[in-house]
């Protein structure tokens, strides 16, 4: 199967797709990439804009994942940090809800596109719900709970076991803007939470 992992990270949702597929991953910050590409040596992984990649290439595979940036849709940016001034009001990124429009208009095969529950209410109705995640698909999920995983409480240490990704030997400047909490935060867990369902339901 042809796989499309769009706004790759480290690769948290890639984790138990296994090895039997044809990967490419997208990722915008050439540092997170080269640390996908450590984790998933046989994958291709591109470094560019997730976005417009979809819009040229979403034809070319069987099975396509999008995870746009969550932080301008967050219940903890967009109401908590803002209420207690820790951070400024900011306008949503868009651009999740134009590939949601674009993928159920023109994808034929199939997609999953998955975000945090956002502070407003959601635009498009999501086709699914796990955890603190909404997905829109054309494939059929159940919803289903999961334990609440404090993403906002923890350590390196804690993140790192519970993602299963060890980045004790990367090292970022201050300049990067790049923090080792915020990059595992953005993992899932793949061993035993949401990873886990979505691959045993996508059937990848």
């Amino acid at each position: 199967m042809k796989i499309l992992n769009l706004y790759a990270g480290i690769g948290g949702n890639r984790k138990l797709w296994g090895n039997d597929h044809e990967i490419t991953a997208v990722e915008l910050r050439p540092e997170i990439a080269a640390i996908y590409q450590d984790f998933f040596p046989n994958d291709q992984v591109v470094v560019g804009d997730a976005h417009q990649y979809l819009l040229e290439h979403y034809r070319e595979f069987d099975f396509i994942w999008s995870s746009p940036p969550c932080q301008s849709h967050s219940t903890l940016r967009g109401r908590t940090c803002v209420a207690k001034g820790q951070s400024k009001p900011i306008y949503f990124d868009t651009k999740l809800w134009q590939e949601i429009i674009f993928l159920k208009t023109y994808c034929k095969k199939d997609f999953v596109v998955e975000n945090v529950i956002p502070y407003y209410k959601p635009l498009i109705a999501p086709d699914f719900k796990i955890q603190r995640h909404l997905f829109w698909s054309n494939k059929f999920i159940l919803s289903t709970h999961f334990e609440k995983d404090n993403i906002d409480r923890g350590n390196v240490k804690i993140w790192q076991d519970n993602t299963g990704f060890d980045l004790g030997n990367y090292q970022f400047s201050r300049k990067s803007g790049l923090r080792k909490e915020q990059i595992l935060k953005n993992c899932v867990r793949p061993e035993h939470r949401c990873g886990g369902y979505r691959k045993k339901s996508a059937s990848l």
